[in-house]
């Protein structure tokens, strides 16, 4: 599967295909090539969720996976949510990652933990002892990975794990993915992974399909590296690779 164009911005391999099917699949088959080595040692894989990912959760699926060396965890979670709510992070992941996959085991953010400061120090320290193999990274319409907005993104926080204000944008991106039925439905307040948490991951693959993600590609890869877009520091990170589908690259491409 050749994409249409590739490049490197700064320490950023980025790859642009057609569609998102392709973009997905291309993504999923690099994250099967770091376990085809063999092997019987457990690997942490980080991922994201929302509507932008299911593409690429379709392309792991349709490839050979030793899912028995996979231990998962995810970037965030709502605060106060239930884990059965419709919109949860965690019901997306278990319905769509730990059930058909049968990873070796799935550690969830508990955004409904009855002392959510306690459970942030627990998730950082899970994250500290089990460093990120592989993180799977989307990117918001903001411009935000995990649900660190442009105005409560710090690059470098000294927290891993901590609870922050969703900005509107964010918050309306939520409601236009179909998560919620009103804006007044979406929460205020998140868990998230930090940015130095997401960085720490040895490998990183982000994902990002579609139209309205464009703005958001341009401002990470043509901007500075600024918290103005959170995404972009990923330009910075060692090992990390960003899949495009056309539309998200449009105002990047030579030749859209």
């Amino acid at each position: 599967m050749k994409p249409l164009d590739e490049k490197i911005i700064d320490n950023l391999r980025v790859k642009i295909y057609a569609d998102k099917e392709e973009a997905g699949e291309a993504a999923a088959r690099e994250a099967a090539a770091t376990l085809s080595g063999g092997g019987t040692s457990l690997v942490n894989w980080l991922f994201s969720t929302g509507a932008s990912q299911f593409p690429f959760i379709e392309g792991l699926s349709q490839q050979t996976i030793p899912w028995q060396r996979v231990h998962g965890y995810h970037l965030d979670e709502y605060k106060d949510m239930a884990p059965d709510h419709p919109a949860s992070f965690r019901l997306w992941l278990r319905e769509r990652v730990e059930k058909p996959f049968q990873p070796a085991g799935f550690e969830y953010i508990e955004g409904d933990a009855d002392d959510v400061d306690a459970e942030c120090r627990r998730y950082e320290r899970l994250l500290k002892d089990n460093p990120i193999d592989l993180g799977f990274i989307g990117i918001g319409e903001n411009g935000h990975i995990a649900f660190n907005d442009p105005p409560v993104a710090d690059f470098n926080d000294p927290h891993w794990v901590k609870i922050v204000e969703l900005d509107e944008t964010c918050r309306k991106q939520q409601l236009g993915e179909g998560w919620f039925d009103t804006l007044d439905d979406v929460p205020k307040q998140a868990i998230t992974l930090t940015i130095p948490a997401i960085m720490a991951s040895k490998k990183i693959l982000s994902i990002v399909p579609e139209g309205r993600k464009a703005q958001a590609v341009k401002k990470c890869l043509a901007g500075p590296i600024s918290t103005a877009c959170p995404a972009s520091i990923l330009r910075t990170h060692r090992d990390a690779t960003l899949f495009l589908d056309r539309d998200a690259a449009r105002e990047i491409m030579r030749n859209p």
